[in-house]
Parts: structure tokens; sequence; C-alpha cells
């Protein structure tokens, strides 16, 4: 990774970043200085699932950033619309805005109830929809505006809508916010997607799969180093692009990732919407 990219001084409005994906990406932001608005539901511990928005700003802090944890549910356009405020008036903008929280439940249709379709969609596609839109009159004022959001290829494949049709939809609403946002506002914000190769072993995936399936996946630092080499891209970069971890970092000179191996040796598990499914094979 090149050395003279920083994040210093640039604040970033996180969703979800509570833990998993999104707390890895703000304690790399915060190595460089940056300022980090965590902006998730979780203010008091979980009784099941590891870390709160104050504890992951006192990690910010820890690691040399400055921090603004918000209790905020995505799917609340008062609550978005107030953290975007809180945001400007302690850092005064918002330069980066990462959609990371995410709904999911791998159910097919007649398993699959309205209520957890619903709140796919809420969270997914419509927190997406209404965080970009809060965060965007604050990233035009930026010199180098990003938003990136945590969303996979836009790939039409049957084979990743048979089985889970409710969350591919849900996920995919995201991706479409990518292609949207990107050409309405080509050349003043990069609106990008990142999603990884292989399973991310993260809390959400030990709930499905418990400690056994973390073993096949790579850590949260992976996605974390990707996306820092994303947000440092100076104005004019790539936009409307969908990236996948190890091709970002390669693109840097690192290849060797065996240090991202949850489970040094152990096969990994690619992660969905990346072909070839087993069903290809």
């Amino acid at each position: 990774m090149t050395t003279d990219r920083s994040l210093k001084g640039k604040t970033l409005f996180i969703t979800g970043g509570s833990r998993g994906i999104g707390r890895a990406i703000a304690l790399r932001a915060a190595k460089d200085g940056a300022n980090v608005v965590i902006a998730a539901k979780t203010s008091t511990p979980h009784p099941t699932l590891p870390g709160t928005i104050h504890s992951v700003a006192e990690e910010i802090i820890a690691a040399g950033g400055q921090a603004l944890p918000v209790v905020v549910d995505v799917r609340e356009e008062s609550q978005v619309e107030a953290a975007t405020q809180a945001a400007v008036q302690r850092f005064g903008g918002i330069d980066i805005c990462v959609n990371n929280a995410s709904a999911i439940e791998l159910l097919p249709t007649l398993d699959l109830s309205m209520k957890r379709f619903d709140l796919m969609h809420q969270v997914n596609t419509r927190g997406t929809y209404l965080t970009s839109r809060a965060c965007l009159p604050h990233l035009l004022k930026s010199d180098n505006p990003h938003i990136l959001n945590l969303s996979p290829p836009l790939n039409l494949n049957p084979n990743w809508f048979k089985y889970h049709l409710g969350y591919t939809m849900a996920k995919y609403g995201m991706s479409m916010c990518v292609v949207g946002l990107s050409a309405e506002f080509a050349g003043q914000v990069t609106v990008n997607g990142l999603w990884p190769r292989t399973l991310i072993s993260t809390s959400a995936v030990r709930m499905f799969g418990g400690d056994d399936l973390l073993a096949y996946g790579r850590t949260p630092q992976i996605m974390a180093d990707a996306a820092h080499v994303v947000l440092t891209t100076p104005a004019g970069g790539p936009s409307g692009q969908f990236l996948i971890d190890d091709e970002v970092l390669a693109s840097q000179g690192i290849t060797d990732l065996s240090a991202y191996a949850t489970k040094p040796g152990n096969e990994l598990m690619p992660d969905l919407f990346l072909d070839p499914h087993p069903d290809d094979v």
C-alpha cells in the first residue's frame, strides 16, 4: 500500500460500525488520524454480540483518531439526519460515507417472513439510499468526497437468486445505489462498491454457522485495508466500480494475503455473488 495516502483530518460517517467490517474500517482510518462517526444501533452491550458504538469510539481514540458515537437506526430518517448534522457540527463536514449497515436472512421464498423481508430492504436498500442522501450535501463541499457501499457486483446469474431471493434483492439495492449515484454525481462524488472475495469472519457469520465456519474465512482487516486504498484514491479516480478486496490490494502490490486468514492453512470459502458458483462447476 502506498505510503503517501492518508485519511488524516478526513471525516468518515460509517453505518453499522459497532463491530465487524465497519469497526475494522473505522480503526484503520483512525490510525491515520481521521475523524470517525460511528452511526449504529448498539449503544449498550448485546447479550451475544461484541461491541457498542461507545467501545468502538474508545478504540478509535486509542488508535489516534477522533470519534463521535451516535445511536442511529438507518431505517429512521430523523435519526440519520440528526447524526449527519451532529457530525458536521462536531467535525465541520463529512468527507466519506461508508454504507456498511446490513441485514441478512438467507432463506428461500416460502420460508422468509415478510417481516424479515421488509427489514432487509429497509436496512440495506432504503438505509443506504437514505444515508447517502443525508450525507451528499456535505460531501459535495469536500475536496475528495467518497461514498463506499459494502455491496456486491450486480451478478444476474440465477443461482444467486434462487436460494435467497429476498436477501439478494435487498443487497443488490445497495449495489444499484452505486450505479445510480455514481452517474448522477459524476465528477462530483466518487461512488464505489466493495465486496470480499471470501467469507469474512464476523459475528454475523458466527450466528449463522458457528465458530467452525469462521475458520474458513478471512479477518475483517482485509476489507479495512482495501477500503483504505479506495477511500484515499484522489478525486477523479474510478467511480461506479464494483471492487473486490484482493484485487484492490493487488493493485497496490499486496498479493500475499496469508496474514488475513482466520485459520492459516484452511481452504477459504468464497463469498456470495461471485462466480463460479458450486452449481456452475
